[in-house]
């Protein structure tokens, strides 16, 4: 039976500061390398945003197959992969914000495909 995987926390639980890396090891011989090594920004995603990403480049960046298989309109495609642009710190002025009337957030909230945390941020944003 294999061990879970467990995601590293890219913030500090004390005081909210950027963790970085310093010990790297190997499983099949026990070598270890101690240091400060480079940040990876992907591994900050979560599961969620990890799976947006990986559908968005198997699917060459066609935001109708996200949405397709991610099982969402396309009003929240959009704005998962803007929230995963901003959070990789890739959402520059040139990217346009998703924009969805308040109307589109209840139903996706209604029809499952938002979560009611998600749908606070979105509404937040209309105000």
């Amino acid at each position: 039976m294999s061990q879970p995987q467990y995601r590293a926390p890219a913030d500090c639980p004390v005081c909210g500061g950027e963790l970085i890396t310093t010990r790297v090891g190997c499983r099949a011989c026990g070598t270890e390398l101690v240091g400060e090594f480079a940040h990876c920004d992907f591994c900050g995603l979560d599961e969620r945003e990890t799976e947006v990403l990986r559908v968005f480049l198997a699917s060459r960046g066609n935001l109708r197959e996200v949405e397709k298989h991610l099982g969402v309109s396309y009003p929240t495609a959009r704005a998962r992969f803007t929230e995963l642009l901003a959070k990789l710190g890739l959402a520059g002025e040139d990217v346009p914000p998703a924009a969805m009337t308040r109307e589109q957030v209840l139903s996706e909230v209604a029809s499952g495909a938002l979560t009611p945390d998600e749908a606070a941020a979105l509404l937040a944003d209309l105000d």
